[in-house]
């Protein structure tokens, strides 16, 4: 799948646990070099440490690498332009960039219209620092207003065998070609059912319920967040499992 015009695969790697260690230095490098190619990450986790990370690993960004970040989360008032401002170019000089792959607006402001936050983005979109941009935890009509303003290539809202309430947006998100990203895709349930496919397919839980999600959506991306490369490995590995249609409903 794509995000904007690069390609990239059907899993990533979520960042909000990363901080600054030569390990975890070593870690972004490594996942890289095991496949990853989408990196999501947020000017608010581990207070800037993740993208400070990410920056330090691969700077200078590797072709074909994806990095998203986040900015305008924290509540009323976080998504004033003058907030978003300072945040990009915060998260520009952490990420060690002079652009931004994929941008979203972490939160929608209830004191700030819609408009004015992704009006802000859409500036440094106009000026060439951020190349694609997304939006997170929206509905359909969000996205539609969010649509009118700048391109939207992906909504990152929460979904998993438990949260559904994403369920129109996701298939929103498939007829109009824009990627699905859930956060927290592990999170919830899946009972006795994911045990057994897990027997059945020698897998981990973790790799059915990924290969859940991908089978969910043509538009799903999920971003496992993981600090061992061994679990990294394995959550890429689920893209190689096919569902049954039978396993698929019983999960569904």
């Amino acid at each position: 799948m794509k995000v904007g015009d690069v390609e990239v695969g059907r899993i990533g790697l979520g960042t909000n646990r990363l901080t600054r260690t030569p390990a975890n230095v070593a870690f972004i490098k490594a996942a890289i070099a095991a496949g990853v190619r989408m990196i999501d990450t947020a000017h608010l986790y581990t207070d800037g440490q993740s993208e400070e990370t990410i920056g330090t690993a691969l700077s200078p960004m590797p072709e074909g690498c994806v990095v998203a970040t986040k900015g305008g989360f924290g509540g009323a008032g976080r998504g004033r332009p003058e907030v978003l401002r300072a945040e990009i170019e915060e998260s520009l000089r952490r990420l060690r960039t002079d652009r931004i792959a994929l941008y979203y607006l972490h939160r929608v402001d209830p004191q700030t219209p819609l408009e004015e936050s992704l009006g802000a983005i859409r500036e440094h979109v106009d000026k060439g620092v951020i190349r694609h941009v997304g939006i997170s935890q929206v509905d359909i009509d969000q996205v539609e207003r969010a649509r009118r303003i700048v391109p939207i290539v992906a909504v990152q809202n929460q979904y998993n065998l438990t949260e559904r309430g994403s369920d129109a947006v996701i298939d929103y998100c498939a007829a109009e070609g824009i990627l699905f990203v859930p956060f927290f895709p592990l999170r919830g349930d899946g009972g006795a059912a994911l045990a057994a496919i897990a027997k059945r397919h020698r897998a981990t839980s973790r790799q059915i319920v990924l290969a859940w999600l991908l089978r969910r959506s043509p538009a799903m991306l999920p971003i496992p967040g993981t600090l061992s490369l061994e679990h990294l490995k394995e959550n890429l590995a689920a893209e190689k499992i096919q569902l049954t249609d039978a396993e698929f409903e019983s999960l569904r």
